[in-house]
């Protein structure tokens, strides 16, 4: 998997519907006042400030130092860390996490992880893409790579699980499944799918000239506008997401 390359005042302009979809998070999480929890994934820290202000102790996390300072600018509790790989001396009451998962290529090791940070009777939270996630968009970009003869999987940032497989990880770990489902989401673009892919395709075009970019978001455009565009509405990606709320038994 390629590695994604974040730009705070970028995500705030484009990806900024991330966090107002974000909501269904905070609905399985359940949170309460004086709860310890972790954000996996945190972001630019908005949808970490909601559960701060509902009196939680909120410690977020993410691999890009520029979202962390975003995320500490709210007042957030953000450190620089790699969710595959976690290691934490705190002890949590739930792990949350929201649009995130799908950018972890190792999503055995970040099970593994949230496990060891929870306390026994913790809970994990999360929705991330699923199986199938923005489909038509990654054709798009995947055949206009191959036509400049570059490899679509060194560049491919997205690892989108399978709901039955992420079942068995959970379950292999020991975590008890309450509730998971694939939703589809079909998500409105307001800016445009050229702007979508600025902000979350970077990798595709690493290394590109900006004519080079130009040309290329072209033809990622023109593959994708027989299903993904209609003039009463605009663009939209054809998104499905994953949504999971699991526990880690007391006796764990």
């Amino acid at each position: 998997m390629a590695n994604q390359i974040w730009a705070s005042d970028d995500y705030n302009t484009i990806g900024d519907y991330q966090y107002e979809l974000g909501g269904p998070v905070i609905e399985l999480l359940a949170p309460k006042s004086g709860e310890k929890i972790l954000d996996l994934g945190c972001g630019d820290g908005k949808l970490t400030k909601e559960v701060v202000d509902l009196g939680c102790d909120v410690i977020g996390i993410d691999a890009s130092p520029e979202m962390v300072e975003s995320a500490k600018a709210l007042g957030i509790d953000a450190r620089v860390k790699d969710a595959e790989h976690l290691h934490m001396d705190e002890r949590f009451d739930a792990v949350m996490s929201n649009a995130s998962l799908h950018w972890l290529g190792d999503h055995y090791g970040v099970v593994r992880g949230i496990w060891h940070v929870l306390k026994p009777g913790g809970r994990f939270a999360a929705e991330c893409g699923g199986e199938g996630c923005i489909r038509i968009i990654r054709e798009g970009l995947k055949l206009a790579l191959i036509k400049r003869g570059l490899d679509y999987k060194a560049r491919n940032p997205w690892k989108y699980p399978e709901l039955g497989t992420f079942s068995d990880i959970l379950e292999n770990q020991g975590f008890k499944i309450n509730y998971i489902a694939r939703i589809n989401r079909p998500t409105p673009l307001p800016k445009g799918l050229k702007s979508w892919l600025e902000v979350f395709a970077k990798s595709h075009t690493k290394g590109f000239s900006e004519e080079d970019k130009r040309s290329f978001y072209k033809d990622v455009e023109k593959y994708c506008r027989p299903l993904l565009y209609t003039e009463e509405k605009g663009w939209f990606a054809d998104h499905v997401r994953l949504r999971i709320l699991a526990e880690k038994p007391l006796k764990a």
